[in-house]
């Protein structure tokens, strides 16, 4: 399916309004971490199809960075049905399987 870069608040706003599962993936161009993980966050983005996946650069687009309140990078936000649902902080691609797997069958049965 890809990852979807978000290039304003609107863009954001609008992507995580989607019923669908929305993973949000807040990164930095500097972010050595970042780097290292953006293949396997490429290879779920396949893998997943129930999934919207979407990247924001928090340098670029900084006012998502502040609404999503991004302390540290890579952080990855699931929305559901526009709603907060959870995050993973940090480049462990196994942990972000586990959530991503877990809120896609929830919301499946929801």
């Amino acid at each position: 399916m890809g990852i979807e870069e978000l290039t304003s608040l609107q863009a954001f706003r609008s992507a995580v309004a989607d019923n669908m599962l929305v993973l949000v993936d807040a990164y930095a161009d500097w972010c050595g971490p970042c780097k290292a993980i953006a293949p396997k966050v490429e290879l779920f983005s396949n893998q997943y199809a129930n999934v919207k996946f979407f990247k924001v650069n928090v340098d670029k687009v900084p006012d998502v960075a502040q609404e999503l309140g991004v302390s540290s990078m890579p952080s990855f936000f699931l929305f559901q049905g526009g709603e907060y649902v959870d995050k993973v902080v940090g480049a462990n691609p196994g942990l972000l399987e586990t959530y991503i797997k877990r809120h896609a069958e929830t919301g499946a049965q929801g």
